[in-house]
C-alpha cells in the first residue's frame, strides 16, 4: 500500500448520488457560474465578492439550503457562504438564492476542508455553523464524525477573535463528543458556560428533519463556543 493511500485524510461525508430533479440542473448550470463559488479560484477577497464589507457567516453542509436561505433573508445586513458536497442541494440553494435575490449569498459545491484550507482568509468569519453533521453513529465510524480536535483548531483559524462557532446535533452522543472537544480546544470559551447547552436559538431555522424529530420526541442540541486568542 503506497504511502499517499495509508495517509489518505478520513472524509466526514458520503457522497451520494442522489438525482437531480430538472430544476436542480438548470439552477446548478445557469446560476453556478452568477452565485456560485470555486476551490480553483484561491483565496477570497468578500468585499469583491460581495461587493461591500459586512459579517460572514459561513455554513458547513446546508443540506438542501432551506434554513440556510432562510437566514440570509432574514439577515441582509450579513454575508453568507454555504459549502455542500451533494449537487441537488446546491442547486435549490441556487435557485432559492436567485428566487428571493438574495444577493449576500453565494454557494461552494465542494468538499468544506478543502474550501476551508484553500480559500477562507483567516481570521476573517464572524461565525461557523454546522448544523447536523452526519452523526456515523455505529461505535467503529465515530473516527469520520467532523468535529474532531484538529478541526476545532481549524476553525479557531478562520474565526475573527470574538467570533462564533455554533454547532447542532439531534443525536446526544455527538453531542456530548463536541462538548468534550470544544471544552478541551484552545482558543475557545462556552458562551453559555463551561459543560451548558445553548437554548435553541431564534436564529437557526429548524428543518422539517427537526421538527419531525421533535414531534417523536427527539432532543437538539445546540453550542455556541467563541474564539477568545
Amino acid at each position: 500500500m503506497s504511502e499517499e493511500i495509508k495517509h489518505r485524510p478520513i472524509k466526514s461525508f458520503v457522497l451520494r448520488s442522489g438525482r437531480m430533479t430538472d430544476g436542480q440542473r438548470i439552477a446548478f448550470e445557469a446560476l453556478q457560474e452568477q452565485r456560485g463559488l470555486f476551490l480553483e479560484d484561491g483565496m477570497l477577497d468578500y468585499a469583491q465578492v460581495f461587493g461591500r464589507s459586512a459579517p460572514v457567516v459561513l455554513e458547513i453542509g446546508f443540506g438542501m439550503g432551506t434554513s440556510l436561505a432562510q437566514m440570509a433573508e432574514q439577515a441582509p445586513e450579513k454575508d453568507f457562504i454555504g459549502i455542500e458536497v451533494h449537487r441537488p442541494g446546491v442547486g435549490r440553494l441556487l435557485a432559492l438564492s436567485e428566487s428571493k435575490g438574495l444577493d449576500n449569498m453565494r454557494v461552494y459545491n465542494e468538499d468544506a476542508i478543502k474550501i476551508m484550507h484553500q480559500c477562507i482568509p483567516d481570521n476573517s468569519l464572524d461565525t461557523l455553523q454546522l448544523f447536523f453533521p452526519d452523526p456515523w453513529h455505529k461505535a467503529r465510524h465515530n473516527k469520520r464524525r467532523i468535529v474532531q480536535p484538529e478541526f476545532a483548531q481549524l476553525v479557531r483559524q478562520k474565526l475573527k477573535v470574538g467570533g462564533v462557532f455554533h454547532m447542532a446535533t439531534d443525536w446526544q452522543h455527538y453531542a456530548e463528543q463536541m462538548m468534550q472537544v470544544m471544552t478541551d480546544a484552545q482558543g475557545y470559551k462556552n458562551q453559555f458556560g463551561e459543560g451548558v447547552y445553548a437554548p435553541r436559538p431564534e436564529s437557526r431555522p429548524a428543518t422539517k428533519f427537526e421538527v419531525r424529530g421533535q414531534k417523536l420526541g427527539h432532543g437538539v442540541w445546540d453550542l455556541f463556543f467563541e474564539k477568545t486568542s
